[in-house]
């Protein structure tokens, strides 16, 4: 729809009013000009002040022509300008019969995008820029320099901008004849126009649609509990550990319809790259392997979980209000010890813990933390072929008692999508694979039901092999193993019937939201959960984010729900032989 200002109604008055317009201007006007005391383009700026509302309305059923007017005039030399779109096949009929009758007026068609599968990935397939649009301001240049008219449709945002060069097509190409005036006689065709290459997605549908109806249902669900005033989103992304495919990137928004006052869930598929949050627990697996290499602690190392005690700080402590007693690294993480971790970190910065000691930890043993994190893809770009992937916040400050919050995951921020690769690292025994999410690009076909022939395959990119031992890695492995299926383990409960295999780890964060009444920010629980199956050869991997899933006494078991149902849809459709 075409948007008529004031200024171009009164620009038209003057246009179709020559004799009113000019008793717009007085003599003294004309004077100044004249004598230089006023240019042209003021003497024309305040004829048009003093074109009153009334002498507007003298044309208000002529809107619609000055619209016309409006477009035809925002147009460039030999370059077609969209006047009317959505037109009726008679409107289309009767102008096409008319075109010898309407000089530079021609009747075509011009495509649009449109998405089969509604909402399904709807915020990361990106976005299309309109007929009207054009090309976006920023890059016009960029465009034109690559053969593209002022007007054509582009892709602006995601997958349809980072792919706008193989989605595109060729176009027909026609040269105009035109007079010594400029003014157009004849349009040859050169050559025919050609639609655009496919992209093939690596995305399984059955599987994406079935763990997007899972996470609805979990948001619907678990909004009727207790202490979830602030759940309003979560995430389950699924990659193939060995080859970085992704076969889920599910990410749904829980609001309320202004218009109704009812729920209502949107695609948050986007949310998976752009959007990060503390994680917690799960990465306790790299801050273990970051001792391990470090030298911080070993194999034999058994540390003792019991509150403890810093020199003017509150208690820290694990979940266990007791303690739980001596661990090694792989009782640890089977139980989710946020003390071992502490001591971990400690015993990098070449401390020891006694009760009530200062914490003298340095800046160094931060940077020395995310230099191991950053191998997994903690806090880094993992790679993916997208714009504005978020890599995560950095902890605002070294202060010493925050270098043991970092060790537990509960400083910096990472997406669902560093997660997953985290977790995929681990996985394949240390290797991190750069994710993919599209698969091919195939030549167009006439037909939209074929599919035409390969012109590109993207194959799987190792971006670095972690710096851990293999025997470290295969330890890791193994208690994450004992977390699923050993009793006592954190995802036992939810997994100990699963017949594939897993391993995973839990992870619970501690976060702040905003006080909707004022006061003080109010404790809200992160919640997320890691797994991969089967635990002796992977073959997917999975993440589970539920950013604000609960308040700190109201605990509910969302993401490892979340985490069963989409391991369980897999490996139910993989034996029916459709993943």
């Amino acid at each position: 729809m075409v948007k008529i200002t004031e200024r171009d109604m009164k620009d038209y008055w003057i246009t179709i009013h020559p004799k009113k317009a000019e008793q717009k201007i007085t003599k003294t006007d004309r004077k100044k000009v004249q004598d230089g005391k006023m240019t042209d383009e003021e003497l024309y700026k305040r004829q048009l002040e003093r074109i009153s509302k009334k002498d507007l309305e003298s044309f208000k059923d002529e809107l619609e022509v000055l619209a016309i007017k409006r477009q035809m005039e925002g147009g460039y030399s030999n370059t077609p300008k969209i006047i009317k779109s959505d037109v009726t096949n008679e409107q289309y009929a009767v102008i096409s019969e008319h075109l010898d009758e309407l000089p530079g007026v021609d009747t075509t068609t011009y495509w649009e995008r449109s998405y089969p599968e509604n909402s399904t990935l709807r915020t990361l397939l990106g976005n299309v820029s309109s007929a009207n649009e054009g090309l976006p301001k920023e890059k016009i240049q960029y465009y034109l320099s690559r053969g593209y008219s002022r007007n054509d449709q582009v892709g602006t945002s995601y997958l349809e901008k980072q792919y706008e060069a193989q989605l595109r097509g060729q176009k027909e190409e026609v040269k105009y004849v035109t007079d010594k005036k400029g003014s157009l006689l004849n349009t040859i065709q050169v050559s025919k126009g050609e639609r655009g290459n496919d992209l093939v997605l690596t995305i399984d549908m059955k599987l994406q649609k079935a763990v997007e109806k899972q996470i609805t249902d979990q948001l619907l669900a678990k909004k009727q509990m207790n202490g979830t005033e602030f759940l309003d989103r979560a995430f389950v992304i699924m990659m193939d550990p060995h080859t970085g495919e992704i076969l889920t990137m599910a990410g749904k928004k829980y609001t309320i319809d202004k218009t109704t006052g009812t729920p209502k869930i949107e695609d948050f598929s986007l949310g998976n790259i752009s959007t990060s949050y503390e994680m917690g627990s799960v990465v306790k697996g790299a801050t273990v392997l970051a001792g391990l290499d470090s030298g911080a602690i070993t194999p034999n190392t058994i540390l003792v979980d019991n509150p403890i005690k810093i020199k003017g700080t509150p208690i820290k402590k694990s979940a266990e209000a007791v303690g739980l007693g001596p661990l090694n690294y792989s009782s640890a993480l089977k139980y989710s010890s946020n003390v071992f971790m502490f001591k971990t970190v400690m015993a990098m910065a070449g401390l020891q813990y006694q009760p009530n000691m200062t914490l003298p930890i340095k800046a160094d043993t931060f940077t020395k933390l995310r230099f191991y994190y950053n191998q997994f893809g903690l806090g880094v770009s993992t790679g993916i072929d997208l714009d504005n992937e978020s890599i995560g916040l950095q902890g605002g400050n070294t202060i010493a008692g925050t270098a043991l919050d970092l060790g537990i995951g509960q400083y910096d921020t990472y997406t669902p999508l560093q997660i997953v690769q985290y977790i995929s690292t681990i996985a394949n025994g240390g290797y991190r694979i750069k994710p993919q999410i599209v698969k091919e690009i195939r030549k167009p076909t006439i037909k939209t039901d074929e599919i035409g022939g390969t012109q590109y395959s993207f194959e799987s990119e190792v971006l670095n092999r972690i710096t851990m031992k293999e025997e470290y890695i295969k330890d890791i492995q193994n208690a994450f193993k004992r977390v699923t299926q050993e009793k006592g383990g954190t995802g036992y409960v939810a997994f100990n019937t699963a017949k594939y295999n897993p391993a995973g780890k839990s992870g619970t964060a501690q976060a702040y939201q905003k006080n909707p009444n004022g006061g003080d920010p109010i404790e809200v629980n992160n919640s997320t959960f890691v797994a991969y199956a089967p635990a002796d050869k992977p073959e997917i991997a999975v993440a589970v984010a539920v950013p604000s899933a609960f308040l700190p006494n109201t605990p509910n078991t969302i993401t490892k729900e979340l985490a069963r149902s989409a391991l369980d849809t897999y490996f139910d459709l993989k034996k029916k032989g459709t993943v």
